[in-house]
């Protein structure tokens, strides 16, 4: 019974798939990519013979996969169809989703820049939140997120997490129970890049890390695996004291190469976390002279990768 129900599944995947191409391919103007035309065409878009030919597959190879036949096709050959039939990033991910496949280059486009309505979003937020990129690098912040982490938000440089934790005498006095908490970190860290393994920044960014902190490396070679879920966090602040958070992530729509997180204050209410009124500002090292926000207002931080 499970295996029937299994095979029927697949058998579903592998229909949607050839109909989900088959109308991507209908859908492509041939003048549009550089084919001439020859002679009326029967169908719209494009022949089947056209575009395995632009993918590298025999026509035989490419019928079979919009028939729904259960034939094998690679990450790469997939990642040349996407480009082949211009797909976008969510038409991309569906593509790869239906076929079982990993992609190979994922995310895609341009990462150098933190959206204009990111900025705004973390802007608006009332308890501590900020943006990590996929090195854990912190790419936009809001005031509560700096005062509470001391060292970390609130000092010049890259501020990466995985560097703070690990290489700030500062991280082990402000996380309660640092030695669990930095092993989560790395289980984390190894989860959300488990499809960036081969990507040369990030193999360069995990050797740096081991081989300047022996208990990442430490931790890392564990290889444990954990999604960021969120959860109780703890913080003994240099200032304020013990300070109890409820933390929660979010992958960010067309950028998955950003995170969100926020830290409620445990147990609030939605009166507590109200917006206040909001200014926006770099980060330090702004035009000597410019005047901190006064009291009760909120400056929105923000970096470029470096």
């Amino acid at each position: 019974m499970i295996a029937t129900m299994v095979e029927t599944r697949s058998s579903a995947q592998r229909r949607e798939l050839g109909e989900f191409i088959r109308a991507q391919r209908e859908r492509l103007d041939p003048t549009a990519i550089g084919l001439a035309e020859r002679g009326r065409r029967r169908t719209p878009g494009l022949r089947r013979e056209e575009i395995a030919q632009l993918c590298g597959l025999s026509t035989t190879w490419y019928t079979w996969i919009e028939q729904g036949r259960d034939v094998s096709v690679s990450p790469m050959a997939l990642a040349r169809m996407a480009a082949t039939l211009r797909l976008g990033r969510a038409e991309r991910a569906y593509l790869f989703d239906l076929a079982g496949k990993r992609d190979p280059a994922p995310g895609g486009g341009d990462d150098s820049d933190v959206p204009a309505a990111l900025l705004a979003c973390v802007e608006a937020i009332g308890v501590p939140a900020y943006v990590l990129d996929r090195s854990w690098t912190a790419r936009c912040w809001n005031t509560q997120a700096e005062q509470l982490f001391a060292g970390w938000l609130d000092q010049p440089g890259e501020r990466n997490l995985l560097r703070f934790v690990f290489q700030q005498p500062a991280a082990r006095a402000l996380i309660v129970d640092w030695s669990v908490r930095a092993r989560r970190v790395v289980a984390e860290f190894r989860a959300s890049n488990s499809a960036h393994v081969t990507d040369p920044a990030v193999r360069s960014f995990i050797e740096s890390m081991r081989s300047e902190s022996a208990e990442f490396n430490e931790f890392w070679n564990q290889y444990g695996v954990l999604d960021r879920e969120g959860g109780e966090r703890i913080f003994n602040h240099p200032r304020d004291g013990l300070l109890r958070f409820v933390q929660v992530t979010f992958d960010l729509a067309g950028r998955p190469d950003l995170k969100l997180t926020m830290l409620v204050p445990e147990g609030a209410g939605t009166s507590s976390i109200a917006p206040a009124q909001a200014t926006v500002r770099e980060p330090p090292g702004r035009e000597a002279g410019q005047a901190h926000p006064p009291p009760g207002k909120r400056a929105l931080r923000h970096s470029r990768p470096v």
